[in-house]
């Protein structure tokens, strides 16, 4: 999480000369800083742990037209949310449809619903409407749905690619180890792990004081600039975000990078070219939603020390937005069982606008 955190600068920026809402709003934020300057002044006789009335997300600074931004962001979470509805309701609807892999599928679908529904109406609401005050209770909810939808995300993945590492490499032995009931097991475990994982972090924030700034330099409640504000000792917040970064991130990329290369070793030994693009195409539209997700995030870590803090910004809420609007035509377009649940849906219509 730490490397996925926007850094933290320790001071204010106060917007001048905007009108009667901004000069409240830099009343507010002097007011912030004096409470805390006082707060500090009292921390060595009194080790008790400092918590905020409230936040302040403080987003991009000097981008003009950047409610453009904002009304994109909410066209694809529009987008998202009925897309994946139509992926779910397929799912839920087609019998054919009811195996293992689609309950992968219908997880993912819902995972990106819930993710995008937890940030960007927050995200329109903050800064179209200039809310950017949010309660110490809040923020810690704020931040703990939208790592845990991101963790679900990374560790679906992983499912999908051990689905098609077992249809690929062991296409006889499927239907025994990738059965609804193992299939079930395996996504319940991982959202187990997902809310332990991040009620774990969300607690260690808990311990932290903050009498320094309320101030976080990103665009919602992220994990890093929130422990980072601590002016007591966050080291434990620092291993963890390390730790499960690691294990949310890397090791599920490594472990889909490494699912591949025994695809493709199995892949090489078919004898005609047309089984082994027949047996490929199976896990095309897989690559493309790994492509999608993991793409933004190494470019944002690879380039980070070059990136300014609205480029981070930008680039992470794509990560976060784009993937769950193009998840579903990727799927529809990539995936026969899908377009032919499609074509049953259509028919049916036509068959009963023709009855009627």
């Amino acid at each position: 999480m730490e490397e996925l955190s926007h850094k933290a600068a320790p001071h204010i920026s106060l917007n001048r000369g905007r009108g009667r809402d901004t000069e409240t709003q830099t009343h507010k934020e002097r007011g912030a800083i004096v409470k805390l300057s006082n707060i500090n002044q009292t921390m060595d006789s009194n080790m008790t742990i400092v918590r905020p009335a409230y936040f302040i997300i403080m987003g991009f600074s000097g981008i003009p037209y950047i409610n453009y931004y904002y009304f994109f962001l909410l066209v694809l979470y529009i987008m998202s949310v009925a897309e994946n509805g139509i992926v779910m309701a397929l799912i839920c609807l087609d019998q054919s449809l009811k195996t293992p892999k689609y309950i992968a599928v219908f997880n993912l679908a819902f995972v990106d619903v819930l993710g995008n529904s937890a940030l960007v109406p927050k995200v329109i609401d903050t800064f179209w409407f200039n809310n950017k005050y949010i309660s110490y209770s809040n923020c810690l909810t704020y931040e703990f749905f939208n790592f845990l939808t991101l963790t679900m995300q990374s560790l679906n993945l992983v499912v999908l690619s051990f689905d098609r590492l077992v249809a690929i490499t062991f296409p006889l032995r499927y239907q025994i180890i990738v059965s609804l009931k193992n299939m079930f097991s395996l996504v319940a475990s991982l959202w187990i792990f997902s809310i332990l994982g991040n009620l774990i972090a969300v607690g260690l924030l808990t311990r932290l004081s903050y009498c320094r700034s309320v101030v976080i330099n990103s665009y919602f409640c992220d994990h890093g600039p929130l422990y980072k504000l601590a002016c007591n000792d966050n080291q434990p917040n620092v291993i963890f975000a390390i730790l499960l970064t690691t294990v949310i991130l890397w090791v599920p990329l490594l472990f889909i990078l490494i699912t591949y290369m025994c695809i493709g070793a199995a892949l090489a030994k078919i004898a005609k070219a047309k089984d082994r693009m027949k047996a490929f195409k199976t896990c095309s539209a897989h690559i493309m939603l790994v492509t999608i997700y993991y793409l933004p995030i190494l470019v944002t870590f690879s380039f980070e020390a070059k990136m300014s803090r609205n480029t981070r910004i930008i680039n992470m809420s794509l990560a976060a937005v784009l993937p769950p609007a193009l998840n579903p035509l990727i799927y529809v377009l990539q995936t026969q069982e899908i377009k032919k649940s499609l074509k049953k849906v259509f028919k049916r219509i036509r068959q009963s606008r023709i009855a009627v």
